[in-house]
């Protein structure tokens, strides 16, 4: 199915603190060995650039760098379709912008009650309850706990007979000690509204279709979507939408893509013994990590500049006279595309492994479940981009950023588009704010005006799975 999510900035980060951005991408949805497309869009503006622009560079985590040096590239976008199309007239965007308009208030209490209730992964209980019952007092056959996961849900309206279907992601998880520094409480209303303008926009102008909108757990490491992507939560959709924030200036987007992800749990075991008496009968677990550490900075030497390896080192009780007999680390590994990645994360895997070969320690070494590049529908992107800069004077980039999203994972079966910016204090609370809430409801539009072509415009969509499909047979 196709998929898209779109990215924009609120407040400026130069000046008065974290903007947001959000990204918007598009995809085709097929089986799983068919894989995914997708497309993510950024929106930020500077000054003293080109045209009086400058672009910020994407950084990990959908953050873009926070100083004028760091720049973007712009360049015009082609078209795909008339913006002419008959299906797409000027009554259908004032359906949906009544509408978004109609519900500001509403989804502004959903976001901030979200942001003041942040859950982690798996454990989004409090958004699972308010968004589900919000859905369903407006018109949407409900499924709670969907697929067997607690706090993943589904929200599905038709209208007619026949007709395509478009699914939304509503993202609801947060982080830990820091809250909804990631802004999935934006994201969550974003769906809720672009479902909810598309229900209306199809009953107003009476266009057969289904609007599927999907409350996805654990964005921020569990991979929530790969799991439902498996059980065929996305096999009924034709294009499935969403949005990101991310930190970055006003009034711009981005179309372009994430990396392949791979986490990778590493736990040493040794054996502990006095460090002054006796330090010889002891197999230091600490000294294994180090030299894991060790190997994988010296590997850097030979990566790519697209690539990215980072970890974090865990002790258990340990004290400066005991040798430790355990130690854990925590590696993130990234990769342009999925391909790269399982040749990368072999070279760190032995690394890992040669520590605690040199140390005497045994090592349990715990591959989590990888997130794919997100690979953009040009189509969606570009009718996206087009939509925001002809009705709301928005530009756009086409630069990638070295983020990762469980997204990518239901790119490389439809078609897509997502991004963001984030992961700090400053951006959690930027993601409260009215700013983020003003830009998250200008995005909503563009979205849901891109998801109506989906649906109402057979032409359309024929442009987009020919995309997808032209770059499934390149990719396979």
């Amino acid at each position: 199915m196709p998929l898209l999510s779109c990215s924009f900035f609120a407040p400026e980060t130069h000046t008065d603190g974290p903007s947001l951005v959000w990204v918007s991408s598009s995809c085709l949805l097929k089986p799983r060995t068919q894989g995914i497309s997708d497309l993510i869009a950024h929106v930020r503006l500077l000054t003293d650039g080109q045209d009086g622009v400058t672009y910020l560079n994407p950084c990990c985590d959908f953050s873009f760098a926070a100083d004028k040096s760091s720049v973007l590239s712009y360049e015009p976008l082609p078209l795909y379709s008339e913006k002419s199309s008959e299906l797409l007239t000027t009554d259908v965007l004032k359906t949906i912008e009544k509408n978004v308009d109609a519900l500001d208030g509403p989804l502004r209490d959903l976001s901030l009650s979200i942001h003041e209730h942040p859950e982690l992964m798996f454990q989004e209980k409090f958004a699972h309850d308010l968004l589900t019952s919000f859905m369903e007092r407006n018109g949407f056959r409900v499924t709670r706990h969907y697929l067997g996961l607690e706090t993943a849900w589904r929200a599905e309206f038709r209208h007619l007979k026949g007709g395509r279907t478009i699914g939304i992601n509503s993202e609801m998880d947060a982080l830990q000690g820091m809250g909804h520094a990631c802004g999935h409480n934006l994201i969550a209303i974003s769906g809720v509204g672009v479902a909810l303008a598309l229900k209306a926009a199809l009953q107003t102008h009476n266009v057969p279709g289904k609007v599927v909108l999907l409350g996805t757990p654990a964005e921020e490491g569990g991979g929530g979507k790969v799991i439902l992507l498996e059980r065929g939560a996305y096999d009924d959709m034709d294009a499935c939408i969403m949005c990101h924030p991310g930190a970055g200036r006003l009034n711009s987007t981005s179309i372009g893509s994430t990396t392949a992800m791979q986490a990778i749990e590493v736990e040493y075991f040794g054996q502990s013994a006095h460090a002054g008496a006796a330090p010889w009968e002891g197999t230091n677990a600490q000294d294994a990590a180090f030299l894991a550490y060790s190997g994988v900075s010296v590997l850097r030497q030979q990566m790519k500049p697209t690539h990215r390896v980072h970890g974090i080192l865990q002790g258990n009780n340990w004290v400066a006279n005991v040798i430790p007999d355990y130690a854990k680390m925590r590696w993130i590994v990234r990769a342009p595309t999925s391909k790269e990645l399982i040749a990368f994360v072999e070279r760190v895997k032995k690394c890992l492994e040669a520590a605690a070969l040199a140390t005497s320690c045994k090592v349990i070494l715990h591959e989590e479940t990888p997130y794919y590049d997100l690979h953009q529908n040009e189509v969606l992107a570009h009718d996206f981009v087009n939509t925001i800069g002809s009705q709301y004077g928005l530009l756009a980039s086409t630069d990638d950023t070295a983020a990762s999203t469980d997204f990518g994972n239901v790119t490389y079966a439809i078609p897509t588009q997502p991004r963001g910016g984030n992961h700090t204090p400053a951006f959690a609370k930027a993601a409260a704010s009215k700013q983020a809430h003003e830009a998250t409801m200008l995005v909503t539009k563009a979205l849901a005006l891109t998801g109506f072509r989906v649906v109402a415009d057979i032409g359309f969509f024929g442009q987009v799975k020919g995309a997808f499909d032209a770059w499934k047979d390149l990719a396979d």
